[in-house]
């Protein structure tokens, strides 16, 4: 999993194909990091079919702001650039099978 930011963002995720999820955190929000193990398990298991980002909605106010994002984690998954469903809070993997499984 790696992390993205404003001056990356375009090219990470608005102009790459496939699906790309993006979890909008922070270092100081508890439940986002409670997430980042299964986050972690879901890139690893999609390795190839899914690109699992982190944005930083401290470093990255603007993005979160043109994404709506008031409560964090939240999760945007786009498909060729443009956004498809969103979650707000901790989510388990059968949650992630479920989103792809529509998608891939």
């Amino acid at each position: 999993m790696k992390e993205t930011c404003h001056g990356t963002f375009r090219e990470d995720v608005l102009h790459k194909k496939g699906l790309v999820l993006v979890d909008f955190w922070a270092p100081w929000c508890a439940p986002c990091r409670m997430i980042t193990p299964v986050l972690e398990e879901v890139a690893s298991d999609f390795s190839g079919k899914l690109d699992v980002l982190k944005l930083n909605v401290d470093e990255s106010p603007e993005l979160a702001k043109f994404y709506k994002i008031q409560s964090i984690p939240a999760l945007i998954l786009f498909k060729d650039g443009i956004p498809q469903e969103g979650a707000i809070g901790l989510r388990d993997r059968s949650y992630f099978e479920g989103l792809l499984e529509k998608y891939l």
